[in-house]
Parts: structure tokens; C-alpha cells; sequence
């Protein structure tokens, strides 16, 4: 006995794969082709387009839906003399206003921060990178930025730690760049003893 499993004359297609009436692109198979697998335009790290930092004082949406949710539960609890409505509408008032409280603005914005960290450094700064960092209870916004001195390879490498808020130097630290650059094609540089320059810290 052979089993005869019926295979599809020449020049036919599979039903899941069959081709758009009248040669349409549009049909299933090139829809599955074409466009099923690409990224949205704003997931795709190859596309360049400018990048804006989110403000903190987003955080004031949050807060009013809070306020509204407590308002709620108020009302509930008012209606119903539930007493764990009531609890839980001071409980969701509070997270408002610590929402309200940490709502900081963002007023130096990445541009902003490495100007000021190159002219905190003390010298001719090449490459530089910024990120943006939270401190204390109220989640103040800072920058912190990592420097590099303009020679190639440079010999020179800083830390600045700036307020986001007012732009106040909250510390810096420089130091001789320790890394070593041979791999890349360049000459080793002497050593500095183990020991970089620090510049003034802050707390």
C-alpha cells in the first residue's frame, strides 16, 4: 500500500499562501512579507530625530488623578459609612501630594549640563556623555555627567554632578585618565603613579 498524498499542480500556491486577486501587493502573503516585521518608525534606533528629556512636572497628572480617586472614595465613604473607603482616600490624597511635592522642573536641560561640566572641569573637554539621576526624599532631579579631555588618547577624565533644577555644581572630581589605549593603536602613556589630580568635591 503507498500513500499518495496529493501534491498542487505546477505554478499553484498553498491556501495560506495564495496570491492578492488582480497581482494586489496588498493581499496576505506580501502583507506578511513586507510590512508584519519592521519596527514602528518610533521604535527604530536608526532613524534620527531629535530626544527630549520627560519633564518631572509630569508627575502633576498622576497627582490629579490621585486627587480624583480620593475624591471618589470620600464620596463613597461619606454615602455608605464605610470606614475603609475613607481610609483608603487619605492613603491615595497623600501619594497626590508627594506626587505634587516631587513634581521638580526640569530646567537644564542635556545641552545645558555639559556646557556647564565642561566649564566646571578645567579642561579642553572631547567627549562627554550625561545622565540623569534622582536624589533625596523628594526625588530632585540631577545631572550627572562624565567628561573627557579633547586629546586623542585623552589624558584626562571628569566627573561633574550638577542640580537639574537651578544648575549648582554639586561636585566634581577629575583625575589622569587610567585607561589604557594600545589595543587601539595608540602609544601607552607614561604612568601617573597610580594616583589621578581631584579636583573639588561637594557633597
Amino acid at each position: 500500500m503507498t500513500d499518495e498524498t496529493p501534491t498542487p499542480p505546477p505554478g499553484s500556491h498553498l491556501p495560506d499562501d495564495r496570491p492578492a486577486p488582480n497581482g494586489d501587493p496588498s493581499g496576505p502573503a506580501s502583507a506578511r512579507r513586507s510590512g508584519s516585521d519592521e519596527l514602528p518608525e518610533e521604535l527604530d534606533i536608526t532613524v534620527a530625530r531629535p530626544y527630549k528629556v520627560p519633564d518631572n512636572r509630569k508627575r502633576r497628572i498622576a497627582a490629579v488623578c490621585y486627587f480624583v480617586a480620593a475624591a471618589a472614595c470620600g464620596a463613597g465613604s461619606a454615602s455608605s459609612g464605610n470606614g475603609g473607603l475613607l481610609g483608603a482616600g487619605v492613603f491615595l490624597a497623600l501619594v497626590g501630594v508627594y506626587h505634587v511635592a516631587a513634581a521638580w522642573p526640569l530646567e537644564l536641560d542635556e545641552t545645558a549640563a555639559l556646557a556647564a561640566s565642561a566649564a566646571a572641569a578645567g579642561f579642553p573637554v572631547g567627549h562627554a556623555s550625561a545622565q540623569l539621576a534622582w536624589r533625596g526624599l523628594r526625588s530632585r532631579p540631577v545631572w550627572r555627567v562624565l567628561l573627557y579631555s579633547a586629546d586623542e588618547p585623552p589624558s584626562k577624565r571628569g566627573l561633574v554632578e550638577l542640580d537639574a533644577v537651578d544648575g549648582e555644581i554639586l561636585g566634581t572630581y577629575t583625575e589622569d585618565n587610567p585607561e589604557d589605549w594600545s589595543a587601539y593603536g595608540f602609544s601607552p602613556r607614561p604612568s601617573a603613579g597610580g594616583t589621578g589630580s581631584s579636583g573639588a568635591t561637594a557633597s
